[in-house]
């Protein structure tokens, strides 16, 4: 399930059979082919996790068949390794020129092939996981908090890890779903193999079959998540997002263990977990005839919640020291402690956009900001906040001492008033947090006598 795939390519038979038996001595799946031909073959029916590729052969030398590889808009399969009894330096830096991660000269040295295979293994796994974090930027690999909540929620995923289900997470945006998919993987008899996230920006689009599946098109192979994820993970973000079309794809994927790229004529295995990711209720999406119950059943074999930042705020300060380490570290952003006072209102602040906001904001104030601390008022103003207005008693406002109809008018006239200063006299935002539409809100304010104009 979790084993590494080598593709192996030359032309003389006890090669091929010395390499396999090295390679499959510390437990790799080899599998061989003698010509460029069969190497292509090999591509279509599986994608390689690396490839040893000799440069001589009779048919289509292994210059040629990199060069053609790499001007694919997919670039290389997989880290190369390319192999040679007579190599010249000339033809070691065109090998590398096109993208082979070394070059190796037979005889073949059996310490030197392993610990150039391992070594080529961990640098296509670095540079995914760089891909990774240039995207989505910082990523917490154990999800941050020292709360009740988060602290039940971790050891939760521990005890899912274990067991090779599929997994639904919901959450609100921003709440940490994506991490706690990729704790998850961490924790997990795959976590040495990719991770592999389609977003949901990916999942929404035309094309999500193709980039789900792969496509095969003039001999060009494209290898979609499902294959990339081989062995490992594959992350559904925004699968509420996804096409009916594509669902119906996925659906039949998982119901045969098997798929067809997009063109392509012979079934491909999978060999993958599937998490998936929503903030929406599938249930309802469900009833509403926009996802697909047996979609949805298929994957909600494990439903893990992700619960909002504001129901485990106590867990802000290590977030806010977590995210200023981050960016200290990575970003050589200046060094600045949060006040007491900006932590107490960052504790109570009601967070729409959860911890991607909180971190947004943290990277946002090391930037702008000067000194060694960060205000309260400093944050307010980044978080666009202005200092809500003191609440006044009833009491001296509204005389309980007269008819309930002006008792009523007089209190209403004192909540326009305050809304009026609060919202800087916008009638749309008041009406919404009013609870009144707008025209209704405009005939009552004229009918108690209060100016707008004045407030602007």
């Amino acid at each position: 399930m979790t084993a590494i795939h080598i593709l192996v390519v030359d032309d003389e038979p006890d090669i091929r059979e010395t390499v396999k038996e090295i390679l499959e001595d510390e437990d790799y799946v080899v599998i061989s082919a003698a010509n460029g031909e069969a190497a292509r073959q090999r591509l279509r029916d599986r994608r390689p996790d690396l490839m040893l590729l000799d440069i001589w052969m009779p048919d289509l030398d292994g210059i040629s068949l990199l060069k053609e590889w790499a001007e694919d808009d997919d670039g290389l399969p997989c880290p190369v390794i390319m192999m040679s009894g007579h190599g010249t330096v000339e033809t070691a830096v065109e090998a590398t020129r096109l993208g082979a991660y070394d070059f190796l000269e037979k005889p073949l040295s059996m310490a030197k092939l392993l610990l150039t295979v391992e070594r080529a293994l961990e640098a296509e796994q670095l540079a995914q996981e760089n891909i990774g974090l240039r995207r989505r930027g910082p990523l917490v690999h154990e999800p941050i908090g020292r709360s009740t909540a988060m602290q039940r929620l971790r050891e939760q995923v521990k005890r899912i890890a274990q067991h090779d289900t599929w997994v639904l997470i919901t959450g609100e945006p921003g709440s940490g779903r994506e991490t706690f998919a990729r704790f998850l993987h961490s924790q997990s008899i795959r976590k040495s193999r990719p991770f592999v996230d389609l977003g949901g920006a990916v999942i929404a689009r035309d094309n999500a079959a193709r980039e789900l599946f792969g496509s095969e098109e003039d001999g060009h192979i494209h290898y979609g998540s499902l294959e990339q994820a081989a062995g490992g993970t594959l992350f559904l973000d925004e699968v509420a997002d996804m096409e009916l079309q594509a669902q119906a794809q996925l659906l039949g994927a998982l119901d045969n263990g098997s798929f067809l790229r997009i063109g392509g004529s012979e079934p491909v295995a999978i060999d993958v977990r599937i998490i998936a990711a929503t903030q929406l209720d599938l249930e309802t999406e469900v009833r509403s005839g926009r996802f697909r119950e047996d979609l949805f059943y298929h994957l909600n074999v494990v439903p893990l919640h992700v619960p909002p930042l504001r129901d485990h705020a106590e867990d802000i300060p290590d977030l806010l020291n977590y995210y200023v380490d981050y960016f200290s570290t990575h970003e050589k952003l200046p060094y600045r402690h949060f006040s007491v006072g900006a932590q107490n209102y960052l504790r109570n602040y009601a967070w729409p956009g959860n911890i991607r906001e909180l971190k947004n904001l943290v990277q946002r104030v090391l930037i702008l900001g000067a000194g060694d601390e960060v205000t309260q008022n400093e944050v307010e103003i980044a978080l666009g906040a202005s200092p809500p207005l003191p609440l006044q008693p009833l009491d001296g406002l509204v005389s309980f001492d007269q008819p309930l109809r002006q008792a009523r008018e007089m209190f209403e006239k004192a909540y326009l008033d305050y809304q009026l200063e609060k919202h800087s006299g916008n009638v749309s935002k008041m009406a919404k947090e009013a609870g009144m539409e707008r025209t209704h809100l405009y005939r009552k304010l004229r009918s108690l006598g209060i100016e707008i104009k004045e407030r602007r």
